[in-house]
């Protein structure tokens, strides 16, 4: 569809104001009765040579100080770039999330330690084994881990992401904070290594 010129320059008054093009879309149906596809307005904009503004600036996810400072961190949902949902299902999954206390402790445990820095004191032994066959149906990779207090157990993650243990071998068994965030450090390295 072709727009007359005045048109033209209504579409480029509103880009400049920052609309996006669901607006823009909207703005055509209701002020000149033009019907236009959401790709339609994309490619109109393009071809007019416009730059949609972003409602709010990108942050360069690679650079956590910069996603930091970008988004602040509450204590009811802590976000880290590459690894949002995976820690936080994982701590479930590990009983830290249990009450209000420890999911604020264990919170402030992630937010605090960095993904690649030195394992917490005391957490130096927990070991990731990655099975080289999974047999479990659902599951993508399974494995075992050994705890710093020498507690075994057997782990999976999900289709969707979510890990989760199938066996322990001390009933009623919750590890520590430090060994759990280790065994997310360690599983998170293993499967990366498996090309995960």
């Amino acid at each position: 569809m072709t727009l007359t010129p005045e048109q033209k320059q209504a579409v480029i008054g509103w880009v400049a104001a920052g609309d996006n093009l669901s607006a823009i879309q909207s703005k055509l149906s209701g002020q000149f009765q033009i019907s236009m596809t959401y790709r339609d307005v994309r490619f109109l904009v393009d071809d007019l040579n416009l730059e949609l503004k972003d409602a709010a600036p990108k942050v360069d996810t690679s650079d956590i100080t910069k996603a930091a400072a970008a988004k602040p961190a509450s204590p009811e949902a802590v976000e880290r770039p590459g690894k949002k949902g995976f820690l936080e299902k994982a701590k479930e999954k590990l009983g830290l999330a249990k009450d209000s206390a420890d999911a604020d402790a264990a919170d402030d445990d992630v937010a605090e330690m960095d993904l690649e820095d030195d394992l917490p004191a005391g957490a130096g032994s927990v070991a990731v084994t990655v099975d080289k066959v999974t047999l479990i149906p659902g599951a993508l990779a399974g494995g075992t881990v050994t705890f710093s207090d020498g507690v075994t157990g057997k782990w999976i993650v999900d289709q969707y992401g979510r890990p989760g243990f199938t066996e322990i071998s001390k009933p009623g068994y919750r590890p520590t904070p430090a060994d759990s965030q280790a065994f997310m450090q360690e599983l998170s390295l293993a499967l990366q290594k498996r090309g995960f």
